[in-house]
């Protein structure tokens, strides 16, 4: 309960130019399948620790995890 709290403060501040309709939507598919989250975001980590950029980095795993994506979209 407590990490879900600290998640969400941490994305809140992340997401603070998005409207608050998609922000929601956002919240709610990470809270549903945080392990599929969770694994992206190590995956990005791993690819700017090899030197890519953020956005690249993110741009790449999610390409990598796009069906999964598209499934619970």
């Amino acid at each position: 309960m407590f990490k879900d709290f600290i998640m969400k403060k941490m994305l809140d501040r992340q997401l603070k130019n998005v409207p608050e309709e998609q922000k929601e939507k956002i919240m709610r598919l990470i809270t549903e399948k945080p392990e599929l989250f969770q694994k992206i975001a190590l995956e990005a980590q791993e690819k700017m620790k090899q030197g890519k950029s953020q956005m690249d980095a993110m741009m790449e795993v999610a390409k990598e995890h796009q069906d999964e994506l598209k499934g619970i979209l």
